[in-house]
C-alpha cells in the first residue's frame, strides 16, 4: 500500500472538507489489522456529493503502481448516511474511516473469500456480534 499517495489524497479531502469514509483494506490497516490478501488499491473511499451523478471513479496513475477507487454508492446494502464513521489518526492527520462494526457488516455477506476472511478477522479482533 502506498501510504504517501493515500496521505496526499486524504490531506486534500481534509483541506477541502470533503465528507468521505475509508473502507476496504485501508480501513483494516487503520484499525490495526492487515488484510488477508494484498490489494493494489491504496484505498476504497466513499464520498458524499463528490462525484455528482457518477457512481464511481477509479484513478490509476501513469506509472500504474496503485489505484484509488472513489465510490458515491455502495450497492443496495449501504448508503453513505448508513455508515458509522470514526475519526482516527493516520500519521499527522485525523481521517474518517468506517467503524470496525460497519466494515464487518460490509464484508461478511459478500461472495469474495477475501472479504469473508477479513470479516472473520474483524469479528474476532473486535468481539463483534451479528445483529
Amino acid at each position: 500500500m502506498d501510504f504517501d499517495a493515500i496521505k496526499r489524497v486524504l490531506t486534500a479531502f481534509e483541506r477541502e472538507d470533503v465528507r468521505y469514509a475509508i473502507f476496504g483494506a485501508a480501513a483494516l490497516n487503520l484499525h490495526g489489522l492487515a488484510s488477508v490478501f494484498d490489494d493494489p488499491c491504496i484505498a476504497d473511499i466513499t464520498a458524499a456529493d463528490l462525484l455528482g451523478e457518477y457512481p464511481a471513479v477509479q484513478y490509476v496513475p501513469p506509472s500504474g503502481t496503485f489505484h484509488l477507487d472513489l465510490l458515491t454508492r455502495l450497492g443496495q446494502a449501504f448508503a453513505f448516511e448508513d455508515l458509522e464513521v470514526l475519526r482516527v489518526p493516520f500519521e499527522d492527520l485525523i481521517v474518517s474511516v468506517v467503524s470496525p462494526r460497519t466494515l464487518y457488516l460490509m464484508k461478511r455477506d459478500t461472495v469474495r473469500l477475501k472479504d469473508k476472511a477479513d470479516a472473520a478477522l474483524l469479528k474476532e479482533r473486535f468481539q463483534l456480534e451479528d445483529p
